[in-house]
């Protein structure tokens, strides 16, 4: 499916009236079955007044890491830089926290609403090098419809 399509069919399940929650795992959901290289798709958000993330609702195999430190990973590093994270082979980053050793790539995008960092996207690949210039502009635009409603 295009990303068009699937613009279409996020705006379609942020527009529905079901809990902030349900439409999130909804949207890991679409990604995920519609993007083959998109193996592990969730969010994470600022827990509170504490300087760490806390992992909100996702689709993929089980993770360990339900509260990453600001700094910590590439969703750490997310959270202080307030920028994207393209990461095209994780072995190669130093500051990589493991997920699985299937995975390959990563992609992080942060989600801002009134200009604060409160979360952000994280995708992972178990392909090498899967992630475009087309990836990244498509998930900016899903966490800027997600900031409407959280």
């Amino acid at each position: 499916m295009s990303f068009e399509a699937l613009k279409s069919q996020v705006d379609t399940i942020i527009q529905n009236n079901r809990t902030t929650n349900e439409r999130l795992f909804s949207i890991c959901e679409l990604l995920e079955k519609h993007l083959t290289y998109y193996n592990w798709v969730g969010f994470y958000f600022k827990n509170g007044d504490k300087n760490e993330l806390k992992l909100g609702p996702y689709v993929g195999e089980p993770t360990d890491h339900t509260i990453i430190p600001f700094g910590k990973g590439i969703c750490g590093q997310v959270a202080v830089s307030n920028k994207n994270f393209v990461v095209p082979d994780v072995a190669a980053q130093d500051n990589y926290i493991a997920c699985s050793i299937t995975v390959k790539a990563e992609i992080v995008i942060p989600i801002f609403v009134n200009g604060e960092n409160v979360g952000q996207i994280d995708i992972d690949s178990n392909t090498h090098d899967p992630f475009t210039s087309e990836d990244e502009r498509f998930l900016e635009f899903v966490c800027e419809r997600v900031s409407t409603i959280i």
